[in-house]
């Protein structure tokens, strides 16, 4: 069974977006992530940046690439809830430590923070009305 008939199997709220639009925003997304987390290793790697840094970025990376597998593979709403919190946390957190060195690459997460705050309030909206 693909995401798309997961998703809409599940109840959703009245403001949640057909399954066709996850693809097209990620996708933006993505590159972006790519882009300005891929600098911020990369400074990093050649101690332009203190390692320390690259911490929240890397749990977002791991919390974010996790939470697909959790939501659509293992159906645990409750915990896709959790990671999805720990995503929009470890954003915040990794745009307030890059601010000192990178003002752009904090600047370029805006839209990826926008999405991860509605998908936050989706993926709990959902939770509570599958639960």
């Amino acid at each position: 069974m693909d995401e798309s008939i997961k998703y809409a199997e599940w109840v959703q709220p009245w403001f949640a977006p057909p399954a066709w639009v996850f693809g097209p925003v990620w996708s933006v997304l993505y590159l972006i992530i790519a882009i300005s987390f891929g600098f911020v290793f990369y400074k990093v790697w050649k101690g332009e940046i203190p390692k320390i840094v690259a911490l929240p970025f890397a749990v977002n990376l791991l919390a974010n690439f996790s939470f697909t597998p959790v939501q659509f593979g293992l159906q645990n709403l409750p915990l896709a809830s959790v990671i999805i919190l720990v995503v929009l946390g470890s954003l915040l957190w990794a745009m307030c430590a890059i601010k000192p060195y990178a003002k752009w690459v904090m600047f370029a997460q805006i839209p990826y923070l926008v999405w991860v705050s509605f998908a936050t309030i989706l993926q709990l909206s959902i939770t509570y009305l599958n639960w």
